[in-house]
């Protein structure tokens, strides 16, 4: 499984990290994921959803 939100698509993205020095390497920034149990179809499943999403209100949790 990708680290990816499994709503909106999120994925890592990719870039430079430059030092003071200005010494170039490749870095990622990561979306901050949460396995959260949602309800999906009138079922409850587990999902990798990053948190824009969750206090957007795009997930409905069971309960």
């Amino acid at each position: 499984m990708a680290f990816q939100c499994e709503i909106c698509g999120k994925k890592p993205q990719v870039g430079n990290r430059i030092s003071h020095a200005h010494n170039v390497t490749k870095r990622r920034w990561k979306p901050n994921l949460q396995r959260v149990r949602a309800m999906v179809n009138g079922g409850v499943k587990r999902m990798r959803v990053c948190t824009r999403c969750i206090s957007a209100g795009k997930v409905v949790k069971p309960g």
